[in-house]
Protein backbone atom coordinates (compact mmCIF):
# COMPACT_ATOMS: atom_id res chain seq x y z
CA UNK A 1 0.00 0.00 0.00
CA UNK A 2 1.09 3.29 -0.97
CA UNK A 3 -0.24 6.67 1.05
CA UNK A 4 0.57 10.48 0.24
CA UNK A 5 0.39 13.54 1.55
CA UNK A 6 0.57 16.83 0.09
CA UNK A 7 -0.06 20.68 0.88
CA UNK A 8 -0.97 21.32 -2.71
CA UNK A 9 -1.36 25.36 -1.22
CA UNK A 10 -4.04 25.46 -3.99
CA UNK A 11 -4.50 22.57 -6.11
CA UNK A 12 -4.97 24.85 -8.99
CA UNK A 13 -1.70 25.89 -9.00
CA UNK A 14 -0.31 22.84 -8.28
CA UNK A 15 -2.14 20.89 -11.47
CA UNK A 16 -0.28 23.93 -13.64
CA UNK A 17 3.09 23.34 -12.03
CA UNK A 18 2.71 19.64 -12.93
CA UNK A 19 1.36 17.74 -9.96
CA UNK A 20 -1.41 15.32 -11.40
CA UNK A 21 1.08 14.10 -14.68
CA UNK A 22 3.28 13.51 -11.60
CA UNK A 23 0.72 12.04 -9.82
CA UNK A 24 -0.43 9.52 -12.34
CA UNK A 25 2.84 7.72 -12.38
CA UNK A 26 2.83 6.80 -8.52
CA UNK A 27 0.52 4.39 -8.38
CA UNK A 28 -0.84 5.14 -5.01
CA UNK A 29 -3.66 3.87 -3.45
CA UNK A 30 -4.51 7.07 -1.43
CA UNK A 31 -3.67 10.87 -1.75
CA UNK A 32 -4.59 12.59 1.13
CA UNK A 33 -4.29 16.24 -0.08
CA UNK A 34 -4.31 20.01 1.86
CA UNK A 35 -5.03 23.61 1.53
CA UNK A 36 -7.11 22.76 -1.68
CA UNK A 37 -7.98 26.39 -1.66
CA UNK A 38 -10.84 25.47 -4.46
CA UNK A 39 -14.90 24.72 -3.69
CA UNK A 40 -15.23 21.28 -5.61
CA UNK A 41 -17.46 23.47 -8.66
CA UNK A 42 -14.27 25.03 -9.45
CA UNK A 43 -12.47 21.82 -10.33
CA UNK A 44 -14.80 20.42 -13.07
CA UNK A 45 -12.08 19.97 -15.61
CA UNK A 46 -11.02 16.36 -16.26
CA UNK A 47 -7.29 16.99 -15.06
CA UNK A 48 -8.94 16.98 -10.67
CA UNK A 49 -11.07 14.01 -11.65
CA UNK A 50 -8.16 11.11 -13.16
CA UNK A 51 -9.21 8.19 -14.76
CA UNK A 52 -9.92 5.18 -11.91
CA UNK A 53 -10.03 7.70 -9.54
CA UNK A 54 -12.56 8.37 -6.31
CA UNK A 55 -12.33 11.23 -5.74
CA UNK A 56 -13.80 13.64 -2.19
CA UNK A 57 -13.29 16.95 -1.35
CA UNK A 58 -14.09 18.84 1.67
CA UNK A 59 -14.01 22.54 1.02
CA UNK A 60 -13.97 25.57 3.53
CA UNK A 61 -17.04 27.59 3.31
CA UNK A 62 -14.33 30.48 2.71
CA UNK A 63 -13.93 30.77 -0.73
CA UNK A 64 -10.17 30.05 -1.66
CA UNK A 65 -8.73 29.14 1.67
CA UNK A 66 -7.85 26.00 3.34
CA UNK A 67 -9.92 22.24 2.24
CA UNK A 68 -8.72 18.70 1.94
CA UNK A 69 -9.36 16.12 -0.25
CA UNK A 70 -8.41 12.17 -0.76
CA UNK A 71 -7.67 10.37 -3.94
CA UNK A 72 -8.14 6.72 -4.53
CA UNK A 73 -8.76 4.12 -6.91
CA UNK A 74 -10.46 2.19 -4.06
CA UNK A 75 -14.00 2.44 -3.24
CA UNK A 76 -14.60 3.45 0.56
CA UNK A 77 -17.55 1.57 2.69
CA UNK A 78 -17.37 5.16 4.60
CA UNK A 79 -16.89 9.08 4.01
CA UNK A 80 -16.55 11.22 6.93
CA UNK A 81 -16.68 14.92 6.14
CA UNK A 82 -15.55 16.59 9.56
CA UNK A 83 -14.60 15.35 12.62
CA UNK A 84 -17.18 17.23 15.14
CA UNK A 85 -15.49 20.90 15.92
CA UNK A 86 -17.72 23.42 13.86
CA UNK A 87 -14.77 26.35 13.86
CA UNK A 88 -12.19 23.29 11.96
CA UNK A 89 -15.19 22.08 9.94
CA UNK A 90 -15.95 24.92 8.71
CA UNK A 91 -13.04 24.97 6.99
CA UNK A 92 -12.88 22.30 5.46
CA UNK A 93 -9.86 20.51 7.94
CA UNK A 94 -10.91 16.88 8.12
CA UNK A 95 -11.56 14.44 6.00
CA UNK A 96 -12.20 10.68 6.87
CA UNK A 97 -12.26 7.41 4.39
CA UNK A 98 -13.12 3.77 5.63
CA UNK A 99 -12.40 0.67 3.53
CA UNK A 100 -12.03 -2.87 5.29
CA UNK A 101 -10.11 -2.53 8.97
CA UNK A 102 -8.44 0.83 7.15
CA UNK A 103 -9.20 4.59 8.09
CA UNK A 104 -7.26 7.10 6.23
CA UNK A 105 -7.46 10.36 7.20
CA UNK A 106 -6.34 14.12 5.18
CA UNK A 107 -6.26 16.44 7.78
CA UNK A 108 -4.96 20.38 7.66
CA UNK A 109 -4.13 21.43 11.64
CA UNK A 110 -3.81 25.42 11.47
CA UNK A 111 -1.20 27.97 11.61
CA UNK A 112 -1.15 30.13 14.14
CA UNK A 113 1.85 32.65 12.60
CA UNK A 114 -0.46 34.99 11.59
CA UNK A 115 -2.04 36.36 14.69
CA UNK A 116 -2.86 35.23 18.09
CA UNK A 117 -6.56 34.26 17.92
CA UNK A 118 -5.44 31.44 15.25
CA UNK A 119 -3.16 29.96 17.74
CA UNK A 120 -5.69 30.16 20.30
CA UNK A 121 -7.83 28.45 17.91
CA UNK A 122 -4.93 25.83 17.30
CA UNK A 123 -4.78 24.89 20.76
CA UNK A 124 -8.29 24.34 20.96
CA UNK A 125 -8.30 21.86 17.77
CA UNK A 126 -5.32 20.02 19.51
CA UNK A 127 -7.25 19.72 22.29
CA UNK A 128 -10.49 18.17 20.87
CA UNK A 129 -8.56 16.00 18.39
CA UNK A 130 -7.21 14.20 21.47
CA UNK A 131 -10.18 12.02 22.22
CA UNK A 132 -10.66 11.72 18.72
CA UNK A 133 -7.35 10.04 17.94
CA UNK A 134 -7.65 8.42 21.32
CA UNK A 135 -11.39 6.45 20.11
CA UNK A 136 -9.81 5.77 16.78
CA UNK A 137 -6.82 3.74 17.93
CA UNK A 138 -8.75 2.34 20.55
CA UNK A 139 -11.08 0.54 17.86
CA UNK A 140 -8.59 -2.04 16.79
CA UNK A 141 -8.35 -0.43 13.39
CA UNK A 142 -5.64 0.71 11.29
CA UNK A 143 -5.34 4.04 10.94
CA UNK A 144 -3.07 6.67 9.08
CA UNK A 145 -3.84 10.29 9.83
CA UNK A 146 -1.76 12.02 6.92
CA UNK A 147 -1.32 15.66 6.77
CA UNK A 148 0.15 19.05 7.31
CA UNK A 149 0.18 19.28 11.03
CA UNK A 150 1.95 22.67 11.07
CA UNK A 151 4.34 21.85 13.79
CA UNK A 152 7.80 20.71 13.61
CA UNK A 153 8.62 17.88 16.53
CA UNK A 154 12.20 18.09 17.34
CA UNK A 155 15.21 20.14 16.72
CA UNK A 156 15.96 17.11 13.89
CA UNK A 157 12.51 19.04 12.19
CA UNK A 158 13.96 22.23 11.29
CA UNK A 159 16.60 24.09 10.38
CA UNK A 160 16.84 27.14 12.38
CA UNK A 161 15.66 25.49 15.40
CA UNK A 162 17.44 28.29 17.85
CA UNK A 163 15.78 31.13 16.09
CA UNK A 164 12.11 29.70 16.37
CA UNK A 165 11.38 28.53 20.00
CA UNK A 166 8.96 31.12 20.75
CA UNK A 167 7.47 30.88 17.20
CA UNK A 168 3.99 29.02 16.27
CA UNK A 169 4.84 25.57 14.90
CA UNK A 170 8.11 25.40 17.16
CA UNK A 171 6.63 25.90 20.65
CA UNK A 172 6.93 24.19 23.84
CA UNK A 173 3.24 23.42 23.84
CA UNK A 174 2.92 22.10 20.01
CA UNK A 175 5.83 20.34 20.43
CA UNK A 176 4.95 18.79 23.93
CA UNK A 177 1.12 18.15 22.43
CA UNK A 178 3.52 16.05 19.81
CA UNK A 179 4.91 14.02 22.49
CA UNK A 180 1.66 12.77 23.80
CA UNK A 181 0.57 11.72 20.53
CA UNK A 182 3.61 9.70 19.92
CA UNK A 183 3.89 8.29 23.35
CA UNK A 184 2.88 5.34 24.81
CA UNK A 185 1.13 6.38 27.60
CA UNK A 186 -0.42 9.05 25.78
CA UNK A 187 -2.27 8.56 22.18
CA UNK A 188 0.15 5.81 21.53
CA UNK A 189 0.13 6.63 17.63
CA UNK A 190 3.48 6.02 15.15
CA UNK A 191 5.41 8.77 13.32
CA UNK A 192 5.61 6.40 10.18
CA UNK A 193 8.69 8.52 8.54
CA UNK A 194 10.72 8.42 11.94
CA UNK A 195 10.23 4.53 12.08
CA UNK A 196 12.67 4.01 8.79
CA UNK A 197 14.41 7.28 8.37
CA UNK A 198 16.51 9.21 11.65
CA UNK A 199 18.40 10.89 9.23
CA UNK A 200 18.45 15.04 9.87
CA UNK A 201 17.71 17.87 7.20
CA UNK A 202 14.61 15.99 6.24
CA UNK A 203 12.11 19.02 5.67
CA UNK A 204 8.85 18.90 3.53
CA UNK A 205 8.20 22.74 3.97
CA UNK A 206 10.36 25.86 2.78
CA UNK A 207 9.24 29.73 3.51
CA UNK A 208 8.86 31.29 -0.14
CA UNK A 209 11.33 34.42 1.26
CA UNK A 210 14.87 34.36 0.35
CA UNK A 211 16.51 30.98 -0.37
CA UNK A 212 14.98 28.67 1.93
CA UNK A 213 14.52 26.01 -0.48
CA UNK A 214 17.73 26.39 -2.21
CA UNK A 215 19.68 26.28 1.58
CA UNK A 216 17.58 23.78 2.23
CA UNK A 217 16.31 25.50 5.37
CA UNK A 218 13.59 23.51 6.09
CA UNK A 219 10.78 22.36 8.13
CA UNK A 220 9.22 19.26 8.76
CA UNK A 221 5.51 19.49 8.90
CA UNK A 222 3.86 16.86 6.84
CA UNK A 223 3.30 13.71 8.46
CA UNK A 224 1.79 10.46 8.47
CA UNK A 225 0.68 9.32 12.13
CA UNK A 226 -0.38 5.69 12.14
CA UNK A 227 -2.00 3.52 14.67
CA UNK A 228 0.72 1.09 16.57
CA UNK A 229 -0.62 -1.98 14.18
CA UNK A 230 0.56 -0.70 11.41
CA UNK A 231 4.06 0.56 12.55
CA UNK A 232 5.85 -2.50 11.91
CA UNK A 233 4.60 -2.46 8.50
CA UNK A 234 6.23 0.34 6.90
CA UNK A 235 8.60 -0.69 4.60
CA UNK A 236 10.06 2.83 2.66
CA UNK A 237 9.05 6.69 3.21
CA UNK A 238 10.75 9.27 0.93
CA UNK A 239 10.12 13.02 0.57
CA UNK A 240 9.91 13.73 -3.42
CA UNK A 241 11.97 17.39 -4.28
CA UNK A 242 12.94 16.79 -7.92
CA UNK A 243 10.14 19.21 -8.86
CA UNK A 244 8.06 21.19 -6.74
CA UNK A 245 3.90 21.53 -6.74
CA UNK A 246 3.87 24.24 -3.71
CA UNK A 247 5.82 25.08 -1.02
CA UNK A 248 5.71 21.18 0.75
CA UNK A 249 6.65 18.39 -0.66
CA UNK A 250 4.97 15.42 -0.83
CA UNK A 251 5.56 12.77 1.58
CA UNK A 252 5.54 8.71 0.22
CA UNK A 253 4.78 6.15 2.28
CA UNK A 254 4.95 2.53 0.97
CA UNK A 255 3.64 -0.43 3.59
CA UNK A 256 3.65 -3.44 3.64
CA UNK A 257 0.07 -4.13 4.11
CA UNK A 258 -2.88 -5.46 1.83
CA UNK A 259 -5.78 -3.63 1.69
Amino acid sequence: MRIISVNTNGIRAAARKGFFDWLALQQADFVCIQETKAQEHQLGDKIFHPEGQNVYFFDAEKKGYSGTAIYTPHTPDEVQYGVGIDWFDNEGRWLQLEIGNLTVISVYMPSGSSKEERQLLKYDSMGKLEPVIKQLASKGRDVVICGDWNIAHKKIDIKNWRANQKNSGFLPEERAWMDKLYANDGLGMVDAFRQVDAREHQYTWWSNRGQAWVNNTGWRLDYQVVSQSLGDKISSASIYKEERFSDHAPLIIDFDYQI
